[in-house]
């Protein structure tokens, strides 16, 4: 069945004609409707809520696998989806249904009473009343943007507060330096409830050692309290009081061993006894997150390179950190036989081109730009220029069908990545229900 066909979709499109998609970041709208709704964040399970700029949806999958592996029934809120809408509310362990979900908004709609209030916020506190109604073990909350002022930031007691690394994005909400942006992502760490955060450049680290001290909540840095690294084909984790030798984590990258030792640390710092170094290793290796560095070997364009040979990788990296460690990830791919690779890319024209390419400075990767389908899209002109500043080989495609066929037929064949917009890689997986996130 298509996703338009689906029962929640007539309430989202009412939805998004009464509150259209702006943001405009606070927490005031949002705690009256939790208010008019009973107050469901404060009746949900152990929250688990993480944020941060990169890392912080393969941090949320890390966890979940590791509370699964150990029996745990978990609730999960995620943004944005990448196919169908139902992805971001998992019940116990469940995409919720549409069925559920379109009562869910005619509750919410009806309790809110049109009174102002954005789309994001409606959405997260339908959430929260699915998952103050569903029994559970544990739920795990992913900041929609920022942090301090994010619709999720109403729940006032998380068992764990997370920030995966901070980095420069969205700026015009968040705030133009580091440490700007890095005070919005530290305003989910609460009184006296604990934090894990990342490794962390030295601005950010500051600001986040500042928050923590001021809410009078331990904080258990990465780099300092504890790490994690992958010598000899093992995740180590070691931390001040004991060494955990795990599986490497399922997801591919190096950057993921960091995500991974960040999960790690947050499983044990929510101290529940069914969580074991046993859970915890088979978690990390049998995690899933679509579009982050996924292999695509169904579908028609994962049929189409298979036929030719090769591989196809996705990934919705799409600011200048995310690209650093798409290009780490394709250094580690093409080491192993030598082969070149392609990066098929599209961003969307608000984000910095200049940046994302720059990553790939002196890596050999030759770039197709290509348009897609979100109205934000930005042109392949953008992105060709920005190459070209910085030496990588580039030209524009018409679709990507286009690109991929040029790929294709390049000698090697070469190493295969679509990579950007979240809502390009949403358009990819959305061709065959096979590939749709589950």
């Amino acid at each position: 069945m298509s996703d338009h066909l689906l029962p929640h979709d007539a309430a989202l499109e009412r939805l998004r004609r009464l509150h259209p998609k702006v943001i405009d970041l606070s927490l005031e709208r949002m705690a009256r409707l939790c208010r008019d709704l009973g107050d469901p964040q404060d009746r949900l399970p152990p929250v688990i809520h993480v944020a941060g700029t990169n890392g912080k949806g393969s941090t949320v999958a890390y966890l979940r696998a590791i509370a699964e592996a150990a029996g745990l029934r978990v609730h999960v809120f995620t943004s944005p989806h990448l196919v169908r809408f139902v992805e971001r509310i998992r019940l116990a362990g469940t995409l919720i249904t549409s069925q559920a979900l379109a009562d869910l908004l005619d509750r919410v709609e009806e309790a809110n009473a049109g009174q102002s209030i954005t789309f994001f916020e409606f959405v997260t506190a339908a959430a929260f009343l699915a998952f103050a109604e569903t029994p559970a073990d544990l739920c795990i909350v992913e900041v929609g943007l920022g942090g301090s002022l994010d619709a999720s930031n109403v729940i006032s007691r998380p068992a764990v507060s997370v920030i995966a690394p901070v980095d420069l994005d969205h700026k015009e909400f968040l705030g133009e330096d580091l440490a700007q942006i890095a005070g919005e992502k530290a305003g989910i760490i609460k009184p006296g409830c604990p934090a894990v955060s990342a490794r962390q450049r030295p601005e950010a680290q500051e600001v986040i050692e500042a928050r923590a001290a001021a809410m009078g909540a331990p904080l258990t840095q990465m780099g300092v309290a504890f790490d994690a690294w992958a010598p000899g084909g093992r995740l180590l984790v070691q931390t001040e009081d004991r060494l955990l030798d795990l599986p490497l984590p399922a997801l591919p990258g190096p950057h993921q061993i960091a995500n991974a030792g960040l999960a790690v640390m947050a499983a044990l710092t929510l101290g529940d006894p069914r969580i074991d170094e046993a859970a915890i290793g088979k978690g990390i290796a049998s995690a899933v997150w679509p579009a982050r560095f996924q292999r695509l070997t169904a579908g028609p364009f994962g049929d189409k390179a298979r036929a030719a040979g090769t591989d196809l990788w996705l990934d919705g990296g799409h600011n200048p950190h995310a690209a650093r460690a798409l290009a780490d990830t394709i250094a580690e791919l093409t080491a192993r036989d030598g082969r070149s690779a392609v990066l098929i890319l599209g961003l969307l024209a608000n984000k910095d081109a200049d940046g994302v390419l720059a990553a790939f400075a002196g890596s050999g990767v030759r770039v197709l730009a290509i348009p897609f389908e979100a109205e934000a899209a930005g042109p392949p002109e953008r992105l060709v220029e920005a190459a070209e500043k910085v030496g990588v080989q580039a030209q524009a495609c018409q679709n990507v069908e286009a690109a991929l066929d040029l790929a294709l037929s390049l000698p090697g064949p070469p190493h295969v990545v679509i990579g950007g917009s979240l809502y390009l890689a949403g358009e990819i997986l959305a061709l065959s229900e096979e590939t749709w996130p589950r």
